[in-house]
């Protein structure tokens, strides 16, 4: 009789026991997986409830993704992103080279909506819009409070369409451009001699998957039509793909470091340059809306003394970014890393600062930057005869 009410109490108990410690175990990989198993479990109390209760219309993938988009924007950082379809297949436009609407690289600082450079020939630069400009509204829509991704999804568009952007100067002046969208062929790297001269001059417009490339031919051309100094134009480049700043350092900065990347366990990895010597007298533009990866550039060349920067203090964005794929239509941005420069500088909301400051004047009638910097080298090119 003892032995049957024994077995008879030790199923429920095993049972209890069972669900307990599974019970724990999903606790515990919740708390592994989020830091915050009581976290996770309000957002499903939440989710049940809105299945539950909620008599509105929705659906899941909307859910999932607002929750998404909230979660990364809490991070209060401009450049981390949740990319949802859309967002994705606009990041791949961007780094392929090839996509549609006005023209200009958008950042964000303080919560506010800010050009940080507009695309040479761009419907953006017709417009008049410059660097540092700030958007206020979008086809009569206010910025605040909007993400950067979603400013930037209105503002693009099919070639053909206009949009219509309130903006506001340096000065504090506003100004209504209404802009027809068109699509945005971005040739990254363009080369010329300077005429009358042994300079070869090399614009690079954004550092896209091609730019490496694009920089060798422009740079090797520009050799055989006897180039005997190089003159970098960096200015209004927002950065892009770090391998191609590399790439296109290891044509004009000494052996050595070009930038040192580290990332939040404080794992630094180096990526260095293997050119044994700076072969011509450099210098390089820099101004408002040179970005990220071009100040990776004009930074090393500072740092290895390679050339002299002129012009005005860049934008000063020294962070990385990263893209996880989520799905195969979506993905995250997020900033993993900071950049330093060989010196050891992190220039990140601080900018780098030209070796000869030269300001481009509001209505100036020629490239006074430019002058500058070709004066400097006429003058290189003088001492070695």
């Amino acid at each position: 009789m003892f032995k049957k009410k024994v077995s008879i109490w030790v199923i429920p108990v095993v049972i209890l026991l069972t669900v307990a410690v599974t019970l724990a175990g999903v606790a515990w990989g919740v708390q592994k997986l989020t830091h915050n198993a009581a976290g996770a479990f309000q957002f499903l109390y939440t989710l049940g409830k809105i299945h539950s209760s909620y008599v509105g219309d929705y659906t899941d993938k909307k859910l999932f993704e607002g929750a998404m988009h909230g979660m990364v924007e809490s991070l209060d950082d401009p450049y981390s992103e949740y990319l949802d379809e859309e967002g994705f297949v606009h990041l791949n436009e961007i780094t392929d080279g090839t996509f549609g609407g006005i023209g200009v690289v958008l950042g964000q600082r303080n919560k506010e909506f800010v050009v940080i450079s507009p695309m040479e020939g761009s419907p953006g630069a017709k417009a008049g819009i410059e660097a540092g400009d700030k958007i206020l509204k979008v086809n009569d829509t206010d910025t605040k409070g909007r993400s950067l991704e979603d400013v930037v999804r209105t503002i693009r568009g099919k070639k053909g369409t206009s949009v219509k952007l309130l903006l506001e100067h340096k000065n504090g002046e506003q100004f209504t451009a209404d802009i027809v969208r068109d699509d945005i062929k971005i040739r990254s790297v363009a080369g010329r001699m300077l005429p009358d001269s042994k300079i070869g001059y090399i614009r690079i417009a954004m550092f896209n998957e091609n730019t490496g490339e694009e920089f060798k031919k422009a740079y090797e051309k520009l050799e055989q039509e006897g180039m005997e100094a190089t003159l970098l134009d960096l200015r209004h480049n927002p950065g892009g793909l770090l391998g191609e700043c590399v790439k296109v350092s290891n044509y004009i900065v000494p052996k050595g470091p070009v930038v040192s990347i580290t990332d939040k366990q404080g794992n630094t990895k180096v990526y260095e340059s293997k050119l044994e010597k700076v072969k011509y007298p450099l210098a390089v533009l820099i101004d408002h809306g040179s970005a990220s990866a071009s100040e990776i550039v004009s930074g090393a060349v500072q740092d290895t003394k390679a050339g002299k920067l002129f012009g005005v203090k860049t934008y000063g964005k020294g962070c990385v970014q990263s893209v996880f794929p989520v799905t195969l239509n979506t993905g995250l941005k997020l900033t993993t890393a900071m950049y330093y420069t060989p010196s050891g500088r992190s220039i990140h909301k601080v900018g780098v600062a030209p070796d000869v400051e030269t300001e481009l004047p509001e209505k100036a009638t020629s490239d006074v930057q430019l002058k500058k910097a070709e004066e400097y080298l006429r003058e290189e090119l003088e001492k070695k005869k």
